[in-house]
């Protein structure tokens, strides 16, 4: 009672399982059905919710996956179509009625703005409903091409015709989502006859073009026979006249080519000549330079032999007293630099001992200043008085010197203004026409004696007396 109720439960979750895997297959299947792949000849035509705001959604070459319930699809075979056009009376550009029987061969276009106008108009029609619509729209357009051309455009140029048709034909059929791939005009017939008129007139042409054709072709052959022959004989004529002018020419190439082999052998006969006398006049000056340069290396020998015998000796004599001369300016200069020497020691000696004299003067200088009591005037007066017997004795020297072969002195008596007589006068005169020696003694800071110096001793008495009366007071 227990086990049960477990296994009911456990199919019931089996079933569960195998129902859903069967669910999940079953949709896996759905949609690979609903992939649809397109073959090459045909258009898979999508319609439904395709998006884009288009109606439908053209695949060629390809494969799209189609939606339940919102979308579906169909397919537009491309084989081509054969429609027999034939078209009866229409009426061409003179308004002759001509009948054109022919075949057009059309299918569904491929282009993509050409595909949607197929799947607009064509999805769902079959095969003869498309022929049916593509025969009236060919018809028409077929009228409108003969009623724009003459008929003799027609018959002649029927490349323009073709081109004509194709364009206007597929321009219209592209409309409805076809396309036009081959057309095929089978004949092209008038009721009156008027296109066979023109074959027949044609036909005559051609007949007698080719009969004038023959004629000028006879003409031309009778015509040519005889230039032929004229030509013929013109031309042996002229063979044999150029035969002969060629064997002239050949004559007198032969009688040129032996003047000009006389010419070129007596040339090269010169030539060989002169060339001899050439080599010939080149050996004798190449003998006459080699014996020159003999003569040469002999003279040049000569005259190395006489520089060796006159200009070496002569060379060594000149080295020999520029050696001796140079010897002589050393022994010169090497006298001079002793005598310069001895010059500067003795200068040098001399100015050591003035330097020392003048070393020992300025120390006796010194000491005579300390004797002074550190009085440079003091100093200076017993220099002075030290050399002042010298300087008496240079004032004697003086007058000594003065030679006086005789004086005479005329003295009247008279006195002058100071007093003196005119004698005194003289021997006064001539005292101070000697150095002064009041001057030496005032430069050395001294004073002579008032008897050796002219003046009286009264006024000086006097003087003294005056200067002392200022001073007192």
């Amino acid at each position: 009672m227990i086990f049960v109720p477990l296994q009911l439960g456990g199919n019931a979750s089996l079933i569960a399982i195998a129902v859903a895997i069967l669910f999940f297959f079953i949709i896996i299947i759905s949609f690979i059905r609903r992939y649809k792949r397109c073959p090459s000849d045909r258009i898979l035509v999508v319609y439904g919710k395709v998006g884009g705001g288009n109606s439908a959604k053209c695949i060629h070459g390809g494969a799209a996956f189609i939606w339940p319930v919102v979308q579906d699809y169909q397919f537009l075979d491309l084989t081509p179509i054969s429609i027999e056009v034939n078209l009866v009376n229409a009426l061409s550009k003179q308004n002759i009625r001509v009948n054109v029987p022919s075949r057009f061969t059309i299918g569904i276009s491929t282009e993509p703005g050409v595909m949607q106008n197929a799947a607009e108009r064509l999805l769902g029609l079959g095969q003869s409903q498309i022929q049916d619509l593509a025969q009236e729209i060919i018809f028409g357009q077929l009228r409108l091409v003969v009623a724009s051309m003459d008929i003799e455009e027609i018959n002649n140029d029927r490349d323009k015709f073709l081109t004509n048709i194709s364009q206007s034909v597929e321009t219209e059929l592209k409309k409805v989502g076809l396309k036009l791939i081959n057309v095929n005009i089978t004949d092209i017939v008038d009721e009156s006859g008027y296109i066979e008129a023109l074959g027949k007139e044609a036909a005559a042409h051609a007949i007698n073009a080719a009969r004038k054709s023959v004629a000028e072709k006879t003409r031309d052959g009778s015509i040519g026979e005889a230039n032929a022959l004229q030509d013929e004989r013109t031309q042996v004529a002229a063979a044999n006249a150029q035969a002969v002018e060629g064997e002239n020419i050949a004559k007198i190439n032969v009688a040129n080519s032996d003047s000009l082999r006389r010419q070129r052998e007596a040339e090269a006969e010169r030539t060989a000549i002169a060339s001899e006398k050439v080599q010939t006049a080149k050996a004798l000056e190449e003998s006459y330079a080699a014996e020159q340069l003999a003569e040469l290396a002999r003279a040049e020998r000569v005259r190395s032999s006489q520089m060796a015998d006159i200009v070496v000796p002569a060379e060594i004599d000149k080295k020999k007293v520029e050696i001796d001369a140079e010897a002589d300016a050393e022994r010169t200069r090497r006298i001079a630099k002793g005598d310069a020497d001895a010059i500067l020691f003795k200068a040098q000696a001399e100015a050591q001992g003035i330097l020392e004299i003048l070393t020992k003067q300025a120390q006796g200088l010194d000491q005579i200043v300390k004797a002074a009591g550190d009085s440079p005037k003091d100093a200076v007066l017993l220099l002075v008085a030290d050399k002042l017997p010298e300087l008496v004795k240079t004032q004697a020297e003086a007058i000594k010197n003065i030679k006086i072969d005789k004086v005479t002195v005329w003295d009247s008596g008279a006195k002058t203004a100071d007093g003196k007589g005119s004698t005194a006068n003289f021997i006064s005169g001539m005292y101070k026409s000697v150095p002064p020696l009041q001057e030496m003694f005032n430069m050395a800071g001294m004073q002579l004696p008032e008897y050796l110096k002219g003046k009286d001793v009264e006024a000086t008495t006097v003087e003294e007396e005056a200067s002392k009366k200022e001073d007192n007071k």
